[in-house]
Formats: C-alpha cells, structure tokens, sequence
C-alpha cells in the first residue's frame, strides 16, 4: 500500500518547501514568511563572511557525497560531520608535485588533529584504478582517508582542475579557501622551505574565527585527466535523451503557471536555460534533494544519476542539438483543472483579499463553516490559489464549536506551496473532519511589485466510506534548548515511543536557519537500531518531507530518536547574529527542532474500536 500524493518540487529561487504526505507545519509556515530582522542587529563582526568570490568555489557550498575508498567502503562527507573544517585535496598516483606533497599533507594533519580539522584525499583521476589508489596510499604513507572519484562528480562540485588542489571547507561546507598548500613546489623549482605557508594560514584564520586573508591562491599541480565522452559528437540530442531526463527530473517544477522562474517543457526553453542547467547539475545544485542515500529508500527522489549529469553536460558542450523531434516523448499534461478530478465540494476564502504592493505582509487567517451534519474523510484535497504569483502558501485546519482557535498541529487537514502536487490517500486511509467543523484558512502572501487580488479555493474528495485507518502525525520535538553563541556543530535530540504496533509512512525534519544536519534512528524493542533517514546538509531553504517507497511497520514499544545539530557561528551565512544564544521559537531568528512522522496504526480503526 503505497501513498499516491507526489511531493511537489521546491522552487528555484522562492525557496518554498513541499509538505509532508500528513504532517501540519505551522511553525514552518511562519519561518518560510519571516522577513523581519532580529530586534537587536548583528554586529559586523557577527555576519557571515562565505561570500561568493567570482571565478573561483569560494563562497559555494559543497554538498553531501558518497563515494569510495580505495578499499571499496562507502565514504560519504557527513560522516566527517564531528570535524568543523574538512580540508580537501585532489591528488593522483604519479603527478609528481601530488606526490611531493603527501608527506608535508601528512605533517599538517597530525597538527591540527586535535583542533576539529580532518583532512581528506580525493583521486579524481580517470585512469586510476581503486587498486592503484590503495598501492599508492600504503606505498606513501598517507596518513588520512583517500576517496575515489573516477567519475569525478566531486571534482565537478567543487570545480576541482589540478592536483594539489585545496580547499577548506567550514562547519557549513562552504568553501573558505581554495589553492596551494605553499609555494615550495612548482612545475620547474623547488624549495626546501616554502615562503608562504598558505593552506596552515588559511586554517589558523578559520580556527582563531577570523575570515580567511587570502583566500585563492594560483596551483601548479597537474592537470586531472577528464573521463571519456559519454558518446560520440551529436549522439546526444534534446529529442532522444535530454527531453526525457528534464520530463522525469525536472518539469514537475519547471512548467508554466508555477513559482519555479523558468520553464523547461520545450527545446527553446533548455536551450535558453542550457548554460544554468549544466552549472547546476553538476554541482549538485538541481534538483534539490538532501538525504543520504546509504539510508532509506524513499520515492519522488529528487536526484540526478551521474551518467543524466555527463548526458545533461555533453549535450550542453556539443552545442544543444534537437535532433530529429519525432524522437522526443510525448509532452506532459498540466492541466488547468482539477488535478484529484471532480471534487466533492469546493471551499473558498470568504472574501476577495488585497495585497499591497510591497512590504512584509502578515499572516492572514479567514473561517469558514463546512455545514458538515457527519465526520468527513479527506480522501484527496487540492489547493487553488487564485492569485499564484502573490499567494506563498496555504495552510487548512479546523476548528471546533467553542474553541477560540483551531489546533494545527492536532487539526491539520492540508497545506499547499507553488509546486506541491494534491494530497491523494490510497483506498482505506483517510483524514477526517469532524462534523459541525469550520475551516481556519492560513494565507501568506508575498508582495509582487503591484497591488494583487486574491480568493483562493480548496477542493476536497471525500472517501466513500469510513476508512480502516486514519493519518497521523507525530511531532518528535524538542523545545528546551539554549544553543550558545559561536557554537558551530549544537547537538539537540527528542524522542517518541509508538505505544502501539504502526506503519510509518513519511519523514519531515524541521529546523530555521541554524539547522545544520537531522537523523531519525529507530531503536526497536530488542535493542536493533535502524536509520531510518539522514539529512547531513539541512537546508531551511529546501525543506522537504521523505516518504517511504513502502511503508515500515514499527512494533509497539518503538522508539524514535532525531538528533540535530546547529551551527551558531560566523561560518553560517545564514546566521542573523552569531553572538547570541538562540532559543525555541517561531522567528526565523529562533530555532526549532522538530521530527514530523507520518503514520497510522497497524491495527484497523473498526478492530481498535
């Protein structure tokens, strides 16, 4: 039994989160729309300094890897999650000057071992063997892990060309410096002791919390021999392969009518956008997706295999051939109707809202009744928005007769961004609505430049009978944490025991801009612990909600852990003020901690009753 929603894509530039297949987030909601500044202003001393410098990484962050050792073992950049500076050098077997270096790169690691720095080898040479590169590193002594990179995927995030390459990358994996170790190696002289001592520098800038002096520096290494093509010249063509990634991986975004800034359904619209697209696959950049993928197996996998990266890439270099148009796919309907068919009734805002043309504009809520004589089971609901370009989101939940104000998290019943595809539940799951509810209408609205007009509508199906099981969500949170100032690597954890036997359907870690990493681990009653996700590079940019290809039952007695980690420090660009202590709450400039798991119980509602 398999959920049928499909977790719409994040938009490209407006950063707007998909939602979990259940889950309510109100707290996220209010994180995506906060633009206010924190009360008290940063000191220039606490803003982050990873800027980007033009024409080299500097300021690029580095995403999340996994590659092999020479030994065969799956090495992935999270698993250096402890350490606070990873330094990161490209080396081969027979360059020469990489070779020089070894025992000079084996001198500084031991010194900063102890200081949270962890030094890493990467072979991206193509001709390299996995038996080589083991021979090499025993024959020379390297004293810190090696990672094959034949394919040379993490050369390309990094824009890594020669060996003896550097780069340091901070507690957030940006990269701070790039080059030379020191200048005492060069393609036609040598010196015994180097007159600068550029990567030692660099570090001791880092560790002492200063921004790094000099932070590219010109690299006489040898050059890393580039794979072979992918195929021959003009064998590549928009209408037999690229068509087909950009449908499958790209246009459940990128289509018109979406907050995504461009669309990618026709040859003109890849060949305008070609130079975006290859800079961005090939560092990981598009299409955004952040779990680990050792763990897990989950669907809607918003990732890129290396070989539609060399094919995106190769077409892009070849000159972006069409090729014969008969070959391409057949196009991809986006309707602009009901996408969950036709609804069983249909609700909108009580009144048409107008949006000022600029400013932050605060969260509006709206009510309205649903006349309901008998609880209702969703079994698929759907966002219209009538205004797409001014609505950021919507947020449905009810109310009771009585109550003040609606519970969202106990009496959540949808959510929508630009680009989340309709909430669709298989045959005997549902989500009820009370009899006697009204609708609490959250609606954020962006400002566009202009004044906009908007009455958004929410389309429910009802299920056609009572299902045998009803959608859940557990909020495994934690609100009682101080993160200290400067902290670059905070470790909060929460936990949840499953009383009774459940199937989880669903993941969706929450954290505001501190947020640097989250793991749900399972520990079952007889002491197995499973990971049931990682995500080592959290994104409040990209939140996204992790669902299960098929659902894990869990025993009563179950426990969940979700540990997370924050980064107060300067080297987080997206820290509003490294010099205070951070607390739960709602603002951006605050912080949550929440582990959103969406389940129902193993047992039918008729058999539980």
């Amino acid at each position: 039994m398999k959920f049928q929603r499909v977790l719409g894509f994040v938009m490209l530039v407006c950063g707007l989160a998909s939602l979990a297949v259940f889950g309510p987030d109100r707290e996220r909601a209010r994180a995506w729309s906060d633009e206010k500044a924190d009360s008290a202003p940063a000191k220039s001393a606490d803003k982050p300094t990873a800027d980007a410098t033009p024409g080299t990484s500097i300021g690029r962050r580095v995403p999340n890897f996994v590659v092999a050792d020479a030994a065969g073992k799956q090495i992935a950049l999270a698993d250096f999650h402890e350490k606070n500076f990873i330094v990161m050098t490209f080396i081969t077997c027979a360059c020469p000057i990489s070779n020089q270096y070894v025992p000079v790169l084996n001198e500084l690691a031991q010194k900063y071992a102890d200081k949270g720095v962890q030094f890493v080898a990467v072979n991206s040479q193509s001709g390299d063997t996995p038996e080589k590169i083991a021979a090499h590193a025993k024959e020379f002594g390297v004293g810190f892990p090696v990672l094959s990179d034949p394919q040379q995927a993490v050369a390309g995030m990094v824009g890594a060309t020669r060996t003896c390459e550097t780069f340091v990358l901070d507690p957030q994996r940006y990269v701070r410096y790039q080059g030379r170790v020191d200048d005492r190696y060069q393609h036609a002289a040598k010196r015994d002791t180097p007159s600068r001592h550029d990567l030692a520098s660099a570090i001791d800038e880092l560790l002492a919390g200063k921004d790094v002096s000099v932070k590219t520096t010109e690299v006489a290494g040898c050059a890393i021999g580039r794979p072979r093509r992918t195929a021959p010249p003009g064998e590549i063509t928009y209408s037999k392969q690229v068509s087909r990634i950009l449908q499958e991986k790209c246009q459940d975004c990128h289509h018109p009518n979406t907050a995504a800034p461009f669309s990618l359904v026709s040859y003109d619209d890849a060949v305008n956008w070609a130079e975006t697209i290859k800079e961005v696959v090939v560092q990981r950049r598009m299409p955004p997706w952040h779990a680990d993928p050792r763990f897990g197996s989950f669907t809607e996998e918003r990732r890129l295999s290396q070989e539609e990266i060399d094919t995106l890439t190769a077409w892009v270099n070849d000159g972006t051939p069409e090729g014969n148009p008969q070959d391409a796919p057949k196009p991809v309907d986006y309707p602009d109707g009901w996408r969950i068919g036709e609804p069983d009734v249909v609700f909108e805002l009580p009144r048409e809202v107008t949006v000022p043309a600029k400013g932050t504009i605060p969260y509006m809520y709206f009510e309205t009744p649903t006349n309901f004589k008998e609880d209702m089971w969703i079994q698929a609901s759907e966002a219209r928005p009538d205004n797409r370009a001014a609505v950021h989101h919507i947020l449905l939940f009810y109310k009771m007769p009585g109550e003040k104000q609606g519970n969202i998290q106990k009496n959540w019943i949808d959510g929508a961004a630009p680009g989340n595809i309709p909430a669709h539940y298989p045959d005997g799951i549902a989500r009820r609505i009370p009899a006697g509810a009204s609708l609490i209408w959250q609606m954020h609205y962006t400002a566009t430049g202009k004044v906009e007009k908007d009455r958004s509508k929410y389309a429910f199906k009802f299920a056609k009978k009572p299902p045998e099981r009803e959608a859940f969500t557990a909020w495994i949170a934690n609100d009682k944490f101080r993160i200290p100032p400067g902290d670059p690597n905070y470790k909060v954890t929460s936990q949840f025991t499953f009383p009774k036997p459940a199937l989880i359907y669903s993941f969706s870690p929450h954290m505001h801009v501190r947020g640097k990493d989250f793991e749900y681990l399972a520990i079952l009653p007889d002491g197995t612990r499973q990971m049931l996700l990682s995500v080592p590079q959290y994104d409040f940019n990209w939140q996204s909600a992790y669902k299960l290809k098929e659902p894990l039952r869990v025993p009563a007695g179950t426990r969940i852990e979700c540990t997370a980690h924050y980064d107060n420090s300067r080297g987080n660009p997206a820290n509003p003020n490294a010099a205070k202590p951070v607390f739960w709450g709602d603002q951006t400039w605050e912080e949550m901690m929440i582990g959103y798991t969406d389940f129902v119980w193993e047992e039918p509602r008729a058999k539980a009753q």
